[in-house]
């Protein structure tokens, strides 16, 4: 066998007819083929991949994956060839455990987390958490690849060749410790199966994506599956109890016999708050750890933070981490780019803010969050992406105007949609709102509007550094904009 081939066995798959193959390399995307490549023609939401079978055998494929639906025409392409094909039920699972089995390394613990809102935070905390213990560690979401090593990432859960190429490459410069973001494409599309986990968590559960997933239940099953079928029945499920989908999910946890660590208010968790207070600079919590009290510094703006951090806590700790260790390291803990992000002080002291808060319940919650934090008034900049779930856009202005002291309508990402139509949507719940399409400008009149003991709250793009108008992606950063906004108003540019 050639060096670095292996065999379709190898890999868990068998050609239909024919002897086993050897391949040289897996590709997804037919124009990134290489002679010997198996090819992976997966079904699309718009076109089954296996029409592009013609252009990968032009590229040199070894073998084709895919399904019943493409089997057929994949043959008529494979006519006169000797190419293998291997036909399965699941195609994208199945290249998710060959991609596994191709890279065949990864670090040694794994750890995944899912919810509508907070993966990033809980992610990079956990991340945070090990990196202060002395572990090489890193996490992979919707921010890219952060920590010992690091990456650019175009999705939050990356496709399973480059998943595994990454957490092969991370293994390979000694990294140990990996988390990363399960969203409910990824977990729906069987991204992270292949990756041998050692816990999970989930957040919470809201409206998201319904314009990927048909219904709210198969939105969450989406999420569930992460419980029911990637994570191991030996492993650790960190759920936030408070949720009530996070208890339906407990009681899968429970039958599979994995691990329950329950985060909340009630005294039924493992990991229970008990209190918070707040200040201008963050928060100090008090909690308990299987009936062990302790109390912490969090250098954080945002009650749900809280949870976010404890959630990370509990996931080290599950790991194997002391959590007497865990918890020394809570203190030292620092924001997450673009969530509850101080990006600027006026020199009334008046503060903006930036935050990832894309959907009703995160807009709520941001606003909820900051609130004790802030003696003043709370002003608002919210908007919403086009191409996406429409039917949350008044809900998000509703959450703005309900929360808010003074709420501002922007463009955020409107993408091949008409930017004044989402606004109206937007305005339908926030109807005393200003509209400013232009997000420059919007911030810039949120801060003009500060006064001391004031706070905006900048809300949709987070730690986005370009904003998407029709095809085009413009160089836009909301916290770059803040800082820029504050220092003109203030004379020191």
């Amino acid at each position: 066998m050639a060096a670095g081939t292996k065999m379709l066995s190898e890999l868990g798959l068998t050609p239909l007819g024919g002897p086993d193959r050897a391949i040289s390399g897996l590709s997804v995307d037919s124009r990134q083929v290489k002679p010997g490549h198996l090819f992976a023609a997966l079904p699309g939401s718009n076109m089954h991949g296996a029409e592009f079978v013609p252009y990968a055998l032009r590229m040199g494929a070894g073998a084709i994956l895919t399904d019943r639906a493409g089997e057929g025409v994949a043959r008529a392409a494979l006519a006169g060839t000797d190419v293998a094909i291997v036909v399965t039920e699941d195609p994208r699972q199945a290249l998710a455990f060959a991609a596994a089995l191709w890279f065949g390394r990864q670090p040694e613990t794994v750890i995944a987390v899912t919810g509508t809102n907070g993966k990033t935070s809980v992610a990079t905390f956990t991340r945070q958490i090990w990196q202060e213990l002395g572990l090489e560690a890193s996490n992979i979401g919707t921010t890219g690849v952060e920590g010992s090593y690091t990456a650019p990432s175009p999705h939050t859960t990356p496709e399973p060749i480059t998943l595994h190429r990454l957490l092969s490459d991370m293994a390979s410069v000694g990294v140990t410790h990996a988390v990363m973001e399960a969203s409910s494409h990824g977990l729906a599309q069987r991204r992270l199966d292949g990756v041998t986990l050692t816990a999970a968590a989930f957040t919470n559960f809201t409206q998201d994506h319904l314009d990927y997933h048909a219904t709210f239940d198969e939105y969450f099953a989406a999420k569930a599956g992460l419980f029911t079928r990637v994570l191991p029945e030996d492993g650790a499920a960190v759920i936030n109890l408070d949720d009530p989908k996070g208890r339906e999910l407990a009681k899968y946890v429970t039958a599979r016999g994995q691990e329950l660590i329950g985060i909340g208010t009630s005294d039924d968790c493992e990991m229970e708050i008990l209190g918070q207070r707040y200040d201008a600079t963050g928060q100090d919590v008090r909690f308990s750890w299987q009936g062990w009290t302790q109390m912490t510094r969090l250098p954080l703006i945002g009650g749900f933070q809280a949870m976010n951090v404890l959630s990370a806590a509990a996931l080290a700790i599950a790991c194997g981490a002391e959590a007497e260790e865990v918890f020394a390291t809570l203190p030292r803990l620092s924001t997450v780019r673009g969530r509850m992000q101080l990006a600027a002080t006026r020199e009334n002291g008046a503060t903006v803010f930036v935050d990832y808060a894309h959907t009703p319940d995160a807009v709520k919650t941001a606003l909820s969050a900051l609130r004790p934090h802030v003696m003043g008034r709370l002003i608002a900049i919210v908007g919403a992406g086009g191409d996406r779930d429409a039917t949350k856009r008044p809900l998000m202005g509703q959450a703005a105007h309900e929360h808010a002291d003074l709420v501002i309508v922007s463009d955020d990402n409107p993408r091949s949609e008409d930017p004044a139509v989402i606004r109206a949507a937007v305005m339908l719940g926030a109807p005393d709102a200003m509209e400013v399409g232009d997000r420059a400008e919007a911030i810039l009149r949120g801060v003009d509007a500060l006064q001391p003991g004031d706070a905006l709250l900048v809300m949709g793009k987070g730690h986005e550094s370009g904003q998407v108008i029709g095809s085009d992606v413009y160089p836009f950063d909301d916290a770059e904009q803040a800082s820029l906004a504050v220092a003109a108003l203030d004379g020191k540019i």
